[in-house]
């Protein structure tokens, strides 16, 4: 458990997600990540909640911040964007934490290329959301608050 008043929420993200608004936005959208996290700040204030947002394009970064969160983190929102695919070191990681996990997605990987199907994150989240776009993350907060909350 972190050490503050309020619960502690770290959302992570992946390789190519500071590029959202830009980066083929009729499959992302239009919304930045600074403006997605600037929503998650204020939505957390709401929900008696710290937020602590990390984008990375470097697998090594995100499975450092992941471990330095080790018994500092009450709940973590994670959208590891290409890494679900391919990183056992980003799922070995998380396994470090007995806090609940959302693995979240912009699009709805199902529906898109047979490769995006197969998440290495998936096995140890405790739960997953895929194909809401920005709003996804402000869904994946609230259900994150009630999960460390008890509610």
């Amino acid at each position: 458990m972190a050490n503050t008043n309020k619960p502690v929420i770290l959302v992570l993200n992946g390789p190519n997600l500071n590029m959202l608004g830009k980066r083929e936005p009729e499959v992302y959208g239009s919304t930045t990540l600074d403006e997605i996290n600037e929503g998650l700040i204020t939505q957390a204030e709401e929900l008696g909640l710290e937020v602590q947002c990390f984008q990375s394009n470097s697998e090594g970064a995100l499975v450092t911040k992941i471990q330095e969160a080790f018994q500092n983190v009450d709940g973590i929102i994670i959208n590891p964007a290409a890494y679900t695919h391919t990183s056992v070191a980003i799922r070995d990681a998380l396994l470090l934490h007995d806090v609940p996990i959302i693995e979240l997605h912009l699009s709805n990987v199902y529906k898109r290329e047979e490769f995006r199907h197969k998440s290495f994150v998936s096995g140890v989240a405790t739960a997953q959301m895929a194909g809401f776009g920005a709003m996804g993350y402000n869904m994946a907060l609230q259900a994150m608050a009630d999960m460390v909350k008890g509610g």
